[in-house]
């Protein structure tokens, strides 16, 4: 299919096809939620 006949090139593509949707999802589903996280450590160090 497409000329390329060794799976494992068909399983780098289908991985990387993978993260690309994953990638967008994360970014998609965390896109202006508050960092809690950063607001605690920088209170704790003295940083404004």
């Amino acid at each position: 299919m497409f000329g390329i006949e060794d799976p494992m090139i068909w399983l780098a593509y289908l991985s990387a096809a993978g993260c690309l949707v994953f990638a967008l999802w994360f970014g998609l589903t965390r896109w202006n939620r508050e960092c809690d996280d950063d607001d605690s450590n920088n209170s704790e160090n003295g940083a404004a």
